[in-house]
């Protein structure tokens, strides 16, 4: 599984390298400023170079998505990090990468078109995703939740959109 992972994630960082090939080796929390970056690298560079995304990357590669989150959007992407996906049950992550289409329902679920920034979330109730499906949103006690996921950063600027990161992976209904 750490190897299929790995290959995903070398593929993910392979095809968005010229993305964030500026910043040199840098990574997300290195003490240096990433917000050039973040302005002109696309969704893909931009979750690489932070380095808290590498199961997203790989299941994005997986599902052949990496292309569409590199192309002009704009989207918002509310992107679990590796440790919403450890949450996952067990043989969660290995099943959907062997099912590439309902990984990519699941992955178009995180996903809505245009540039939602967070003060948008906060007054909507709902949002469609990129899947078709509609995501709850709700602000309680200042934070936002999107269906049971908490977002724990929001804004994070790329050239075609915004990601808001959460802390579980969320599914849509069956």
């Amino acid at each position: 599984m750490k190897r299929i992972l790995f290959a995903f994630a070398c593929i993910a960082l392979i095809s968005t390298a010229p993305a964030f090939a500026h910043c040199g080796s840098c990574g997300a929390g290195d003490g240096h400023d990433h917000s050039s970056l973040s302005s002109k690298a696309d969704i893909v560079g931009v979750a690489t170079s932070a380095g808290t995304f590498n199961t997203l990357l790989a299941a994005a590669a997986a599902a052949g998505l990496v292309e569409t989150l590199q192309s002009d959007g704009p989207y918002t992407v509310f992107a679990p990090t590796d440790e919403a996906f450890a949450k996952l049950p067990s043989g969660t992550v290995e099943n959907l990468l062997a099912n590439p289409d309902q990984l990519k329902q699941i992955l178009l679920y995180h996903v809505v078109p245009g540039n939602v920034s967070a003060s948008d979330v906060a007054g909507l109730s709902s949002a469609t995703t990129a899947e078709g499906s509609a995501i709850a949103i709700a602000v309680n006690d200042g934070t936002v939740m999107i269906n049971n996921a908490k977002v724990i950063q929001a804004d994070v600027e790329a050239s075609n959109g915004v990601i808001h990161v959460i802390d579980t992976v969320i599914i849509p209904s069956a």
